[in-house]
């Protein structure tokens, strides 16, 4: 618990047995439940996840694909279920500073927000840590969805490590989100729609190297998804 609050990490998962017990195992303490999601990996990702033999961890399965919104769904349904009152996500790839997730989720604890995203852009580090060119394409993305949903305070729109409250998970239309890639933004314009109260907090970026899994496609999936919440907007 923190501050009084039930806490769940969910961790959205595909092919992440590299790293899947770095990131569910460098869990704090003060967390309740650890929910790993696994969409469909190929690679034992479930079965790295359970071999660590954590009271606090489950790990739910989907058979086929359905992309990382739909498994973070997945997690909101199930820790809601276990009656938890702020929900985190982490990535399965390791790629969050577990020593942030204090700073994440107590302004969901005290009751100050209902939605907080974490912010990299904000952390003294990100010019030395982020490749140049995916933080001009974070700032963008950024720019575009603070825009389309009405958020002026939005830097990072980009950064999956967030928590959110449960009267937020039980305001949103679940099945109604984008499940893929450009979840964050649809997810965000949702929230703002619904007044909810949305904050950010700086995190630090992790990067190792790694190739970056955004294609072409992608973006334009995260712009269709910008543009049409800008038209609901302007309608609304």
């Amino acid at each position: 618990m923190l501050h009084g609050a039930r806490v769940a990490v969910v961790i959205p998962a595909r092919d992440e047995a590299r790293w899947i017990s770095e990131a569910a195992g460098s869990v704090p303490a003060f967390v309740d439940h650890v929910i790993v999601v696994d969409d469909a990996s190929r690679d034992g990702t479930a079965e790295m996840a359970r071999a660590l033999g954590d009271e606090r961890l489950e790990v739910l399965v989907h058979p086929e694909c359905r992309g990382v919104g739909a498994a973070i769904v997945a997690g909101y349904r199930r820790a809601r279920a276990l009656g938890a009152s702020a929900v985190a996500v982490m990535a399965g790839d390791g790629q969050m500073d577990p020593r942030d997730l204090p700073r994440v989720v107590a302004p969901i604890a005290s009751g100050e927000a209902d939605y907080v995203k974490g912010d990299r852009l904000r952390h003294p580090d990100v010019w030395r840590v982020m490749p140049l060119q995916r933080l001009a394409a974070t700032a963008a993305l950024a720019a575009l969805t603070r825009r389309a949903a009405g958020l002026d305070a939005l830097s990072d729109s980009q950064c999956g490590y967030t928590a959110i409250s449960a009267r937020a998970i039980d305001a949103l239309d679940l099945d109604g989100l984008w499940p893929r890639y450009g979840y964050p933004n649809d997810l965000l314009a949702a929230l703002a729609a619904r007044r909810l109260r949305v904050c950010e907090v700086s995190v630090r970026p992790v990067y190792r190297g790694e190739a970056s899994g955004l294609r072409a496609r992608h973006v334009l999936t995260i712009l269709f998804l910008i543009a049409r919440n800008a038209i609901r907007q302007s309608l609304s």
